[in-house]
C-alpha cells in the first residue's frame, strides 16, 4: 500500500485525523510503520514491551489473556478503524504488555512510533481526547466481560454469544471457548444439549440456531 493510498485510508478509518494540521497528518504517514500479518500471526504477547500504537487498517485481531494451564478469555476485539485500548495503555504507563494480540484473519496495520504517540497526545487535542474515548469504550466493554463472567452461567453466556453472531455461526468449539474463556470439552457438551433440545443443529465448523426464541429464554439473566 502506497503513502498516498495509506493516507485515503487512515482518514477514511480514523476521522480524527481529519482534525489535525496537514503536517501532523503527512508526518504520520511519513513516520508510521506499516505492517502486513497473515491469520493466526502472534502481533504481541503478554511481558513484551510495546514498540507502537496500532491502529488497524483491514482485518480483525483478537485480544485474549491467557493462564498458565492454557485457557483463554477473550478480553476485546479489534476492528478496521479501532486502536489497542492495551498498546495505548502500556505506552502511558511505560508497561509491558499483559494480554497477547492475534491476527483472526489477515492483517494490515499502522503503527505509530511511540515518540510520535506522546508529542500527538501533548499538542493535539483531539487525538488526545481520541485515545481517551479508546479507554472509555473498552472499559465499558472489559466491564461487561467481567459481569458476564461473575454473574451469568456458562449456558447462558453461550446462548447469547450464538444469538449475536447470527442464525448461521461459523466457528469451532475451541473458538467459542476461546471467546467464552472457557475449555472447549465444556463448550461441546452444552451444544450437544442444545442440539438435543432442537434449539441448533451443528455442523462442521458451523451452527444452525433453529430455536432463536429458546436461547433468548436462556441468555436473560
Amino acid at each position: 500500500m502506497n503513502s498516498p493510498e495509506m493516507k485515503s485510508k487512515l482518514l477514511q478509518l480514523f476521522p480524527v485525523f481529519e482534525k489535525l494540521p496537514a503536517a501532523a497528518v503527512e508526518e504520520i504517514v511519513r513516520d508510521a510503520t506499516t505492517r502486513q500479518a497473515p491469520a493466526g500471526t502472534i502481533l504481541f504477547e503478554a511481558s513484551s514491551p510495546c514498540t507502537g500504537f496500532p491502529m488497524l487498517i483491514e482485518g480483525n485481531v483478537r485480544v485474549v489473556k491467557s493462564s498458565p494451564n492454557g485457557r483463554e478469555v477473550q478480553l476485546y476485539r479489534i476492528a478496521p478503524g479501532e486502536s489497542c485500548l492495551l498498546s495505548s495503555s502500556c505506552l502511558l504507563g511505560g508497561s509491558d504488555y499483559s494480554a497477547t494480540g492475534i491476527a483472526e484473519t489477515a492483517v494490515t496495520l499502522l503503527a505509530l512510533p511511540p515518540a510520535l504517540f506522546h508529542r500527538l497526545l501533548a499538542e493535539h487535542k483531539p487525538f488526545r481526547d481520541y485515545v481517551f474515548g479508546l479507554f472509555s469504550e473498552r472499559l465499558a466493554d472489559l466491564m461487561s466481560l467481567v459481569e458476564a463472567v461473575t454473574f451469568h452461567k456458562l449456558d447462558q453466556r453461550l446462548a447469547a454469544l450464538l444469538l449475536g453472531k447470527g442464525e448461521m455461526v461459523h466457528a469451532t468449539h475451541q473458538g467459542l471457548a476461546d471467546e467464552l474463556g472457557s475449555v472447549r470439552e465444556m463448550v461441546s457438551r452444552l451444544l450437544s444439549n442444545f442440539q438435543d433440545r432442537g434449539w441448533v443443529a451443528l455442523g462442521r465448523e458451523q451452527i444452525r440456531i433453529t430455536d432463536a426464541a429458546a436461547l433468548r429464554r436462556l441468555a436473560q439473566p
